[in-house]
């Protein structure tokens, strides 16, 4: 099976505002979708907007911070949708005709935290997964956070892609494509 000709393993780009990365994975893009946007937890009793490692240390930061740190249950279906709540995410606005969903983080924080996840068709049985998070700050308190929150940002962004990523190739075999 051959996969299309801009292939690569994982490309990032950051911002002052956001971070991201998009992986091209050897799996229909209907197929990697289903995993990405699951509410079902993985035989693990993990999804990965839960359970990335940058997510639970950010929850109990906000903890410390005197917030509420929440944990909310994953919704009993299949498949997120809009308004549905788990961990500390809100899903703001999910299409599955589409595949892209923006979730919103409910954390204390001076600015708005929002992650979005796409994935598009990328040749017969290709696609590219990418996932976003950004930070609108809020007043001076919120432009210093982003500033000085910039280092971390880009780690809790890796570790969520990695989560992504074995949660997709734990539930549909998919491999990141190499180029070459």
């Amino acid at each position: 099976m051959a996969g299309p000709p801009y292939a690569h393993e994982v490309r990032a780009f950051p911002t002052l505002q956001r971070s991201g990365r998009s992986t091209t994975l050897d799996r229909a893009a209907g197929d990697v979708w289903a995993a990405v946007a699951s509410a079902r937890p993985d035989e693990d009793g993990h999804v990965w907007y839960v359970d990335a490692p940058g997510f639970v240390v950010r929850g109990a930061i906000d903890r410390v911070a005197l917030g509420q740190g929440r944990r909310w249950p994953l919704p009993d279906r299949d498949l997120l949708r809009s308004g549905d709540r788990a961990g500390f995410w809100e899903v703001l606005e999910v299409d599955h005709d589409t595949r892209r969903m923006t979730m919103q983080a409910s954390v204390r924080a001076p600015g708005t935290v929002r992650m979005e996840v796409s994935v598009a068709d990328a040749g017969a049985d290709w696609s590219v997964v990418t996932l976003a998070i950004s930070f609108a700050p809020r007043g001076v308190l919120g432009w210093t956070y982003l500033v000085t929150d910039l280092p971390a940002r880009e780690v809790v962004m890796e570790l969520t892609q990695r989560a992504l990523l074995a949660d997709v190739e734990a539930t549909t075999g998919a491999r990141v494509r190499t180029a070459g």
